[in-house]
């Protein structure tokens, strides 16, 4: 009978130790579920670096169509006009 409960508490030992493990260990399920979350904030990086991406590339696609594009951006941008135009500033 004694030799069952030193069985037992080996067992138990043994399981308790696997546990811990299992849950905090080097790859458990807290560090799982800590790079699975870090993985979930870089794929909505990535993302957002894709759509800026894209948006840039447009641009640039407009920007080697023509001078429509070019004077657009210069006009907004840097405050340009034509010679054969008036400026006016309205302050309020």
């Amino acid at each position: 009978m004694n030799n069952f409960k030193i069985l037992v508490a080996v067992l138990i030992a043994i399981i308790v130790h696997l546990q811990y493990r299992l849950w905090f260990g080097d790859g458990g399920i807290v560090q799982i579920n800590h790079y699975q979350s870090r993985l979930d904030e870089l794929a909505l990086q990535v993302q957002e670096k894709k759509e800026r991406n894209a948006a840039l590339y447009g641009e640039v696609l407009d920007l080697r169509k023509g001078q429509e594009a070019i004077e657009e951006r210069a006009r907004y941008e840097l405050g340009m006009i034509r010679e054969d135009e008036t400026f006016f500033q309205v302050l309020e």
